[in-house]
């Protein structure tokens, strides 16, 4: 039957499946990620402990992972549609723990590179968000996938002071093993917490199509913030093949204390951050803050190579250079959510994660390598050159348009009537676009929330009964 207004607003909050799916899968992603990013403060320091170490083979260790995530994470997510989304996390999992284990025991680089590149293999994430789809309503979606990508940011920021602690406790060795135990931990969680889901479908918003592939990549303002995340995160992981080394050996700080910098640069990052966020949205700024950040990002790496090497001033730098960093971070996804049609979200989604993923390998390679044959200076002249040809690019692309994705069950509808719906929809205060799947009787939509006629629109909701 269709629901009235009123029944759909008993209706606007999570129930109480919802939460416990997504507080047990944002725990399971974030622990995941905090497993592979706690050596990234400290691998570059002890890595030449290992036979055969040289920088590039340093930056090949720390950047491997997102080689093999960024080709594996979209056949994952298409293996579950048919094997089931748990069956294949546990397999994700277990081969995540298996390169930690790998790592833990390396004695040899090329042993930590192939524990990396399987830690990488257990690439889970797009099965955890085809996961958090079966488990949420259409209209509670988007507000899952934020809570989980806040809890990526949380995960990183603890891991980059985690780590240099954890360091000085069980060594690098340790770390891997504590990231073995944390993989096991998220399968408990997996077992003991998360919700089964009813059924497992395929999720146009969440999941990539390949038969939209070659759409999606021939829209060249997804391939803009495509390239950007790949630029960001070879930023991210260049300049942590040579930073700690550049904190330790120019500056003086000892490892041990390399968290007494981490912490409190990043509490000041997201202070800074977040008053640019609500301005972009709230004030319509998001291009202009968005290329504002790039450049300032350039202006950091740029300082790290003109400036000079004292603990204060890497301090500050870092600061500035964290505050664009996740401003970026946080501004692609909603920018990439706000281009892409209604329908072709999750393909563009899919597309720009594998993007992110190789931007992590080519800046472990690419930062290895110019610290090999030019030192710190190298890297961050290399880091400051990708940032002005990523400022180009963005500062030519167009100013997005302020909507928000919107799922409307509607219910299967013969195809001959599918026109006639999307024109009833698009007739709504503030649906700005609309696209229809028959079979799946979801309305794709592209709102303006502000402006949105919630009570029109949801005489054309559903509620099974």
């Amino acid at each position: 039957m269709r629901d009235t207004p009123q029944q759909t607003g008993e209706q606007a909050s999570w129930s109480p499946l919802e939460k416990r799916a997504g507080f047990s899968l944002a725990t399971i992603y974030a622990v995941r990620m905090l497993g592979l990013f706690m050596i990234l403060p400290v691998f570059s320091l002890y890595a030449e402990q290992f036979e055969g170490s040289t920088p590039l083979l340093i930056g090949l260790a720390l950047g491997i992972y997102g080689l093999t995530q960024a080709l594996l994470q979209i056949p994952y997510g298409m293996l579950s549609d048919r094997f089931g989304r748990k069956p294949m996390i546990t397999i994700g999992l277990l081969v995540f723990a298996a390169g930690s284990l790998l790592a833990a025991d390396a004695n040899t680089i090329y042993e930590v590179i192939i524990g990396r590149a399987l830690q990488g293999s257990g690439a889970v994430a797009a099965v955890l968000m085809a996961l958090a789809a079966d488990l949420s309503r259409e209209e509670h979606r988007l507000k899952m996938m934020g809570f989980i990508g806040v809890s990526i940011g949380f995960a990183f920021a603890i891991a980059m002071v985690a780590g240099p602690i954890l360091n000085q406790i069980v060594g690098l060795s340790g770390i891997f093993i504590v990231t073995a135990i944390l993989a096991l931990f998220a399968l408990i969680i997996l077992f003991v917490w998360v919700p089964n889901p009813k059924e497992s479908i395929f999720h146009r918003d969440t999941q990539a199509n390949p038969t939209l592939f070659k759409t999606v990549l021939a829209d060249t303002q997804l391939l803009r913030l495509d390239f950007g995340i790949l630029i960001l995160h070879m930023v991210l992981m260049a300049t942590f093949v040579s930073f700690p080394l550049v904190l330790q050996n120019e500056a003086g700080l000892a490892s041990l204390d390399h968290w007494k910098l981490y912490l409190p640069v990043f509490l000041l990052s997201v202070a800074i951050m977040v008053p640019f966020i609500i301005i972009a949205e709230t004030r319509r700024r998001m291009k202009q803050i968005f290329v504002g950040a790039i450049g300032v990002l350039a202006v950091a790496e740029l300082n790290l190579f003109f400036g000079g090497s004292s603990v204060w001033h890497l301090a500050l730098t870092m600061v500035v250079f964290f505050s664009a960093f996740n401003l970026l971070e946080a501004s692609l996804p909603s920018l990439v959510s706000k281009m892409s049609p209604a329908d072709r979200k999750g393909t563009a989604m899919g597309m720009y994660s594998s993007s992110q993923f190789l931007g992590a390998f080519l800046g472990g390679v690419f930062g290895g390598l110019a610290f090999e044959y030019a030192g710190a200076q190298g890297v961050y002249l290399m880091c400051s050159f990708a940032l002005l040809v990523w400022l180009l690019l963005a500062y030519t692309m167009k100013n997005p348009r302020y909507v928000s994705t919107y799922l409307l069950k509607i219910g299967k509808i013969e195809p001959s009537k599918v026109n006639q719906m999307v024109s009833a929809l698009v007739s709504v205060q503030g649906v700005a676009e609309a696209a229809i799947e028959a079979e799946e009787g979801i309305a794709y939509l592209k709102v303006e929330l502000h402006a949105l006629d919630k009570a029109a629109l949801l005489k054309y909701s559903i509620n099974e009964t």
